[in-house]
C-alpha cells in the first residue's frame, strides 16, 4: 500500500513539474500591449534595430512598425484619419504637422513633456521645436532634423582668392563672380537645381518679415524683406554663376561636383556620407561645409526633418509615450544617427565624438541654431511648390523679380481661400483645414 501511494505521489509530482515547465516555455502575453508605428523610408527600416532594446526595458509592450514609403504617405494618413484607422504614433515630416492638428488627429503632448525626466525642450535646437507648436500648442517631439547649407569646393575657393566661404550676401556674390571668372563659360560658380523649393524658401527665411501674414491669410512675398530675396536669386541666374537646369539635368551632381562644375552646392544633410562615397579620394580634402551666408551676416535656415506623434484616438497613449520617450534619449539619437545619417536635434547629442568631431557636421550644429520653421498652415506645401514653379520662370527671365513676387502672392491668396472663410467666419485658425 506505501509503495503504491508512493508511486502515484511522484507521478503527481511529475505532472506539476511538467505542467509548470509548461507554463514556463510559454509565457502569458495576454497583457502585452502591440503598439503600431507608422514610419516612412529608411528611417522606418532603420528605426527597427533599436526596438529591441526598448521592447526589452519594457517586456509589456510589443512594437510593430509598418514602413510606408514618402511618396504615397501623406494620403495614407488622411484616409487613415478619415476611416478611423489610424495607429498609435507616427513619423510625421514637419510641414504635415500644422495639417493634422488643423484635423483633430492630434494629441497635445505639452503636459507629458512638462512631467518627463527624459524629454527636455530647452535641450533642442528652438526653430525645430518651434515646427510642432500650433496655435501654442505642441503636437509633436523632433526625431530628427533637416536644414540646409553650403557644401563648397575649398580649393577653387582658394583659387580663386578666398581662404574661407562666404559669411554674408555681398561676399558670397563676391566669391561667385569670381569663380565663374575662374572656372570659364562651360562651368559654375553654384548649383541651384530649378525643381527644387528649398533654396528660395531658406533665403525667404533670412528676411525679418514672413512669407505669409494676417495669420496666414494671405502671401507677404511683394515685402521688402522677400522681394530682395528674389533679386538676389535672380542674380545668380542672370550673371551666369548658375546652371538653369533641374535635377533631372544633373542626375550625378556629386560627379559634377567632384569634377568642378560648380563650386558651391546648396544642400543637406544626407550628401556628407554621400560625398564622402562617392567624390574620388584625391578630391576628398577639398570639399567642406559651411552656414548659410544672409543678407548682412550669418544666415537662417529652413527647420525641416520629422517629429513623432500621438494620434488622437489611439487606445495605448501611454505606451506609445514611452516609445517615444525612448527614441529621444541621446544615445539612441545618436545610434539612430549612425545608421541613416539624420541629424539629432537635441544639443545632448551633439557632444558624442561622432558629431562633435566631425568638421562637415558642424557646419550643421552651427547652422541648427539659426533654423527657422516654414509658415505653419496646412498649405504651406502647396505654396511651396509654387515657390519653384516662379523662380524657374524668373530664372529663365519670363518674369521680373517685382512680376515674381505679385504672382507668388496671387497664388497664395488664392490657395488661402478656404483659411480666410473659415477664419472670418469666427471658426479658430486651427481648425481652418475642417472648412466645408
Amino acid at each position: 500500500m506505501k509503495s503504491a501511494r508512493a508511486r502515484v505521489w511522484r507521478r503527481t509530482a511529475l505532472l506539476a513539474v511538467l505542467l509548470l515547465a509548461a507554463c514556463r516555455a510559454t509565457p502569458d502575453t495576454s497583457h502585452v500591449t502591440t503598439l503600431t508605428f507608422w514610419a516612412m523610408g529608411r528611417e522606418g527600416e532603420s528605426v527597427r534595430q533599436l526596438i529591441p532594446a526598448f521592447e526589452r526595458a519594457h517586456p509589456d509592450i510589443h512594437v510593430r512598425v509598418d514602413i510606408l514609403p514618402w511618396k504615397g504617405a501623406h494620403e495614407k494618413l488622411l484616409t487613415a484619419f478619415a476611416g478611423d484607422t489610424t495607429p498609435d504614433l507616427c513619423q510625421l515630416g514637419n510641414t504635415w504637422v500644422a495639417e493634422l492638428a488643423a484635423l483633430g488627429a492630434l494629441r497635445p503632448l505639452g503636459q507629458r513633456v512638462r512631467q518627463s525626466r527624459v524629454i527636455d525642450a530647452s535641450d533642442y535646437f528652438p526653430g525645430i521645436w518651434d515646427t510642432n507648436r500650433i496655435d501654442g500648442t505642441l503636437y509633436g517631439i523632433p526625431w530628427y532634423v533637416d536644414t540646409r547649407l553650403l557644401f563648397y569646393r575649398s580649393d577653387l575657393l582658394a583659387r580663386a582668392g578666398f581662404d574661407h566661404p562666404p559669411a554674408s550676401w555681398a561676399e558670397w556674390a563676391q566669391q561667385m563672380a569670381a569663380v565663374k571668372r575662374l572656372v570659364g563659360p562651360d562651368r559654375y560658380a553654384i548649383m541651384l537645381p530649378l525643381n527644387e523649393f528649398e533654396q528660395l524658401e531658406s533665403l525667404g527665411l533670412q528676411q525679418d518679415q514672413p512669407m505669409l501674414r494676417d495669420d496666414g491669410r494671405y502671401g507677404n512675398f511683394q515685402s521688402a524683406g522677400f522681394e530682395q530675396a528674389l533679386r538676389f536669386y535672380d542674380r545668380i541666374f542672370q550673371q551666369h554663376w548658375a546652371p538653369k537646369v533641374t535635377n533631372a539635368e544633373v542626375p550625378n551632381p556629386w560627379a559634377e561636383f567632384g569634377q568642378g562644375y560648380f563650386a558651391f552646392y546648396l544642400s543637406g544633410p544626407w550628401n556628407i556620407a554621400e560625398f564622402r562615397k562617392r567624390l574620388p579620394a584625391d578630391v576628398q580634402k577639398d570639399w567642406a561645409t559651411a552656414p548659410l551666408p544672409g543678407p548682412d551676416g550669418p544666415g537662417a535656415s529652413l527647420a525641416g526633418g520629422s517629429s513623432l506623434v500621438i494620434f488622437r484616438h489611439s487606445r495605448h497613449a501611454a505606451a506609445a509615450w514611452a516609445l517615444i520617450e525612448y527614441l529621444s534619449q541621446p544615445t539612441v539619437q545618436l545610434r539612430f544617427y549612425q545608421l541613416v545619417g539624420d541629424m539629432p536635434p537635441r544639443r545632448a547629442t551633439w557632444k558624442f565624438p561622432a558629431l562633435a568631431d566631425d568638421p562637415a557636421a558642424h557646419a550643421f550644429r552651427v547652422q541648427l541654431e539659426r533654423a527657422r520653421p516654414v509658415p505653419k498652415v496646412p498649405e504651406w506645401e502647396r505654396i511651396a511648390s509654387q515657390l519653384a514653379v516662379t523662380g524657374e520662370r524668373m530664372a529663365h527671365g519670363e518674369l521680373t523679380p517685382d512680376q515674381a513676387a505679385r504672382s507668388l502672392d496671387r497664388h497664395a491668396d488664392a490657395i488661402l481661400a478656404k483659411r480666410r472663410w473659415v477664419m472670418d467666419h469666427g471658426v479658430p485658425a486651427s481648425h481652418a483645414q475642417g472648412a466645408p
